[in-house]
């Protein structure tokens, strides 16, 4: 499985447009060559460099299998999206983007696609991103990861 993104490649910096300095918008995700057997996906995004350790920008879970990407913004939508989000590190619903604290170096963005072996997740209303990906891990059958840099 590939994950791709067509604002950034894998080991370069995040532009400004999708971080916390900037629009603070998701940026856009490509994947492909899922395997066959695949029901839904997950899609996490979290700093592993944060002082406190992982702090969490993003989980999105229940994408249908036939979907490629996620959308330029997606991380924002307005319960428009055949998706759902949990809340963030920041105590909100959908993406928060990159933001680590000035001075601190680089800090390294995990965007993780992981391959479900379920249509949906066992979750309650508004679970938070670590809850995602804690029931999410229990169905992966496929995981591809695309690391981006930021610092301020």
């Amino acid at each position: 499985m590939q994950l791709s993104s067509s604002a950034f490649s894998g080991g370069s910096a995040i532009p400004r447009r999708f971080t916390c300095d900037g629009e603070d918008l998701s940026p856009p995700i490509d994947w492909k060559a899922a395997p066959s057997t695949t029901r839904s996906f997950a899609f996490l995004c979290d700093d592993p460099d944060a002082p406190a350790g992982k702090w969490h920008h993003w989980a999105v879970y229940d994408i249908d299998a036939d979907q490629t990407g996620l959308a330029e913004g997606a991380g924002h939508d307005g319960g428009m999206a055949r998706f759902k989000q949990a809340i963030n590190d920041f105590r909100r619903v959908g993406y928060g983007g990159p933001c680590p604290p000035r001075g601190h170096g680089r800090h390294r963005y995990h965007f993780r696609l992981l391959a479900l072996s379920v249509d949906h997740l066992s979750l309650g209303a508004k679970p938070s991103c670590r809850e995602v990906e804690r029931e999410a891990r229990r169905h992966v059958i496929a995981e591809a990861t695309l690391v981006g840099i930021y610092q301020r």
